[in-house]
């Protein structure tokens, strides 16, 4: 059985402070979980300020001795709750079936080097480790998440950056992209553009993918020149999850909807991914998280009530993210688990 959760600190003192609490209630967490045969998966930790808190949580009990045993991202988006860091935790009673890699850059990679030729490095290594393993992006590859530390400026050259990557690897309209997410973030590396983390099942093969669509609701996202799939639902002999990528208020014609009034927007939103997971066999109600996106953290306590009130039971944790098109207020991103196939 899967489950995720979110751990934020209560506290409002410093960091350090903030580390030891999340120990104990993580620690506490992970604890009641092997009670119930679940191991810790997968986390993703949001910071406020990655530059002063980075080393200080690398060097923490809670990253050593809880969070760097599994796949884990660390990435520079304010939890706008105050909360200076939160924690998404994925558990699982089997094996994983996927890998994970966060790939960033160093300092004397990023010099010399724009957003564009950054984008291709990171591509790049990841290639490179899928060769190592005899897989392919085209195949294996089911989500990415690309942070862009100056998503204004510089999406333009990540998305063209992508797009050559895709076109060299023949990832075409006429094949599929890989569900994604690119957004405002930023890693420890001062001078770094983008980071990138990459989602990999080795075990499956085409067929056991269904990219999703809702034409009625969004258009497909090469009509206005980007190249990702809107989510991906992954079938396995275990379970089945659906990927939904980052998703805004647009409409079929690829336009915003609602400019300048977030709560519209993010009922759109909220309709247009329970389109996506409906066309994967799933419902709202199956989705293990959400991961919401603010371009003004002042929208936190609105959208924070609006959701609270329509999905209650839905973990989600809400940061500040830049999205790709500055009319955009707000985005989301979530996974939904099914049973596997019969």
């Amino acid at each position: 059985m899967h489950k995720c959760t979110i751990v934020l600190p209560r506290s409002r003192a410093g960091f350090t402070e903030r580390l030891g609490e999340l120990y104990l209630a993580v620690g506490d967490y992970l604890d009641m979980e092997k009670l119930d045969g679940r191991d810790l998966c997968y986390c993703k930790i949001f910071l406020s300020d990655i530059l002063n808190q980075h080393a200080e949580l690398l060097d923490s009990p809670l990253y050593i001795d809880l969070l760097s045993h599994a796949g884990c991202s660390i990435v520079e988006q304010a939890p706008a709750d105050g909360s200076k860091i939160s924690v998404l935790l994925e558990t699982d009673d089997k094996e994983p079936e996927s890998l994970f890699h966060a790939l960033r850059l160093t300092e004397e990679e990023v010099a010399g080097r724009n957003a564009y030729e950054q984008t291709r490095l990171l591509f790049d290594k990841y290639i490179a480790i899928a060769d190592s393993l005899h897989l392919t992006m085209s195949e294996h590859l089911v989500r990415t998440w690309i942070y862009v530390a100056d998503i204004d400026n510089d999406y333009a050259d990540v998305v063209k950056a992508r797009n050559d990557v895709f076109d060299r690897y023949g990832l075409t309209v006429n094949t599929h992209f890989i569900a994604s997410t690119g957004i405002g973030g930023a890693t420890a590396v001062r001078h770094a553009a983008v980071g990138m983390d990459f989602l990999t099942y080795p075990g499956i093969v085409e067929s056991d993918k269904k990219y999703l669509q809702a034409l009625e609701y969004l258009n497909p996202t090469h009509e206005y020149g980007v190249a990702f799939e809107r989510g991906t639902r992954v079938s396995t002999p275990k379970l089945q999850r659906c990927f939904i990528s980052g998703t805004a208020s647009i409409d079929k014609h690829g336009q915003i909807l609602y400019p300048g009034d977030v709560l519209r927007q993010t009922a759109r939103l909220l309709e247009n991914i329970s389109m996506l997971l409906k066309d994967g066999g799933a419902t709202m109600q199956q989705l293990d998280y959400l991961i919401v996106y603010l371009r003004d953290v002042s929208d936190y306590l609105s959208v924070e009530a609006f959701l609270r009130r329509l999905y209650p039971s839905i973990p989600h944790v809400i940061v500040q993210g830049k999205v790709c098109r500055p009319g955009w207020l707000i985005e989301m991103e979530g996974v939904a688990t099914l049973s596997p196939q019969t």
